[in-house]
């Protein structure tokens, strides 16, 4: 017998966390189980010749948004090459609404709803012991189709204790290279509207004593990242203090955590707690969403927004923590200049990352039943992304989606920082400058395309010459320092002075080869860099200034190299 739980992840880096605490659940019937992992990048036809080679006897879809309409046309075509094998399928993506889902594809043999765990052992204890097929009906969080093709929903599953639930990852070769999933709590104590968490009131924690033991293993095996699952990880303090207190105490200097965290709950214990963490320990994902109070109001968020503001300060003033801010558009009453003025007040947090996201209308959300009264138009199939509302455009949604866009290239990505200090200058609202600059790039015709990095700086200078001409040596000496601060590029960027011209002084300097890079700069960068913004633009010096970037040390927050003045109008500085 061989059962087959089945994965489709968005990128090879992710994995399933479901089908692995499946399968550690049934661990009595683990020589029967196996797991298959793929991603939406793989071919349809790939995927489905894969698990057809598999044989299976059953077959279990884990069910997202990302992957619904993989796993839709899978199954139709595996009943015509298997059809003796039941499918099962699982997940949020079929947990509401499973009826209907049932009806339109006939060929599955029914959806396991809300949490697995259990349900899963019942029906691998059913298959492998040979039950009646009656039996099903006996099976707590089910939704079938008996055989006469009646729907029959079975008795509702009690929520596991956490404790329970056995530790997914006891062996790591499947998991080379790839983020690892942990959960150490479910459901949320929030409400929030757009959300699925909030229909799960049961809040349940693991215990501290079997968390502390599992994390020492992701810290003994060196495992790169860890990202936690909880949805809001710091709503209960001890929990969370304790688990930073024990990561800190047992920090192996390699392994990141990620945390999906209320800022605006953070204690001063806690605040103090992350300030003398190792850099690079923890980054933060705060979801905001937006700052229009009566927004905020509407989709039932308990957010206190000064508190937010002040804790994202203290907390980049810490420099210990990769932050990871967010924002919903789409979301009611927040038309398209409040959600302006909600992007201008998180971009001027600064964090490291601001991802602008748009409304996903989900099954069995409270947007999704009050669909109508907000004017809510939204595509038909996964992800169900927001196309319009009573307060927002479809016109107007396009720009956003120009500015996302630009916000992904020239902000979240890093590479632009230094030149992206200085051209905010240039609009009182960095939202309008992303606008602009996505304007820029959908007039030429070079949105949708790939371009690499020197060729993104060539746009931008090609903007800049319409945009700021007055300052277009600043930023081609801003540029030529983001190309260095990143990587020693193998290329030289064609507006940078010739290496020949400061040769004899790169030698001296450069003792590592391409672990060092020395480069000369007519404007003062040591000011552009250290400063969040400037009061006025930077002038140009009567000498050039030296920097040295060392890439063997890096920023453990931004990846950007070490960079230091080295020489000051001909002066030697260190």
């Amino acid at each position: 017998m061989k059962i087959l739980l089945i994965a489709i992840n968005a990128k090879y880096i992710h994995s399933n966390l479901a089908v692995y605490s499946l399968r550690a659940y049934a661990e009595e019937y683990q020589e029967h189980i196996q797991i298959v992992e793929y991603t939406i990048n793989h071919r349809l036809d790939f995927i489905l010749q894969e698990i057809y080679k598999q044989k299976p006897d059953v077959m279990c879809f884990s069910c997202y948004i990302w992957n619904f309409r993989y796993v839709q046309e899978l199954i139709v075509e595996l009943k015509k090459l298997l059809p003796g094998v039941p499918i099962w399928v699982g997940g949020p993506e079929v947990s509401y609404e499973p009826e209907l889902f049932l009806q339109r594809y006939p060929m599955t043999e029914g959806v396991m709803t809300g949490e697995g765990e259990a349900t899963f052992l019942d029906l691998c204890k059913h298959y492998i012991e040979g039950r009646d097929g009656s039996r099903l009906v006996q099976i707590p969080g089910l939704i079938l189709r008996t055989h006469q093709g009646q729907l029959v929903k079975t008795a509702a599953r009690e929520p596991l204790c956490m404790d329970r639930i056995p530790f997914a990852y006891r062996q790591l070769e499947d998991f080379q290279n790839r983020i690892l999933y942990y959960e150490t709590s479910r459901g949320c104590p929030f409400s929030c509207s757009y959300c699925l968490s909030s229909i799960e009131k049961c809040l349940r924690f693991r215990s501290l004593n079997l968390v502390k033991q599992e994390l020492s293993f992701f810290l003994e095996q060196k495992v790169p990242q860890v990202k936690f699952v909880d949805r809001t990880f710091n709503c209960n303090h001890r929990h969370a203090l304790e688990i930073w207190q024990y990561l800190n105490k047992h920090d192996n200097g390699v392994t990141n955590f990620h945390f999906e965290i209320s800022a605006d709950l953070l204690t001063e214990e806690e605040m103090e707690l992350i300030a003398s963490m190792r850099p690079g320990l923890i980054q933060l994902e705060i979801g905001v969403q937006s700052t229009h109070t009566a927004t905020i109001e509407e989709i039932h968020r308990a957010m206190d927004l000064s508190r937010v503001k002040e804790a994202v300060k203290r907390l980049k003033r810490s420099g210990t923590a990769h932050q990871h801010l967010d924002l919903i558009a789409g979301l009611p009453r927040e038309g398209f200049l409040a959600f302006a003025e909600s992007f201008q007040q998180v971009y001027a947090l600064k964090p490291e990352q601001l991802q602008l996201g748009f409304l996903k209308v989900l099954k069995g959300s409270y947007l999704y039943e009050h669909q109508k009264e907000y004017g809510l138009l939204y595509q038909e199939h996964p992800p169900y992304e927001v196309l319009a509302t009573n307060w927002l455009s479809y016109e107007e949604l396009l720009k956003i989606k120009l500015v996302e866009e630009m916000l992904e290239v020239y902000y979240n990505s890093g590479q632009f920082e230094m030149t992206m200090k200085v051209l905010e200058l240039t609009e009182e609202n960095p939202f309008m400058l992303f606008l602009h600059l996505g304007e820029f790039y959908e007039k030429h015709g070079w949105l949708a395309m790939s371009h690499s990095r020197m060729r993104r700086c060539e746009i931008l200078l090609a903007y800049v010459k319409e945009k700021d001409a007055k300052n277009y040596g600043v930023y081609q000496e801003t540029l030529t320092f983001d190309l260095y601060y990143r990587e020693n590029m193998k290329s030289r960027p064609s507006w940078a002075p010739e290496i020949s011209s400061f040769q004899q002084l790169s030698r001296q300097y450069c003792k590592k080869g391409k672990l060092t890079h020395l480069e000369p700069f007519w404007y003062d960068m040591e000011t552009i860099r250290e400063k969040m913004t400037l009061s006025a633009y930077p002038e140009k010096r009567a000498e050039q200034s030296f920097y040295l970037f060392s890439y063997e040390q890096r920023n453990p927050l931004s990846g950007q190299a070490q960079v230091r003045l080295v020489s000051n109008g001909g002066k030697h500085v260190g």
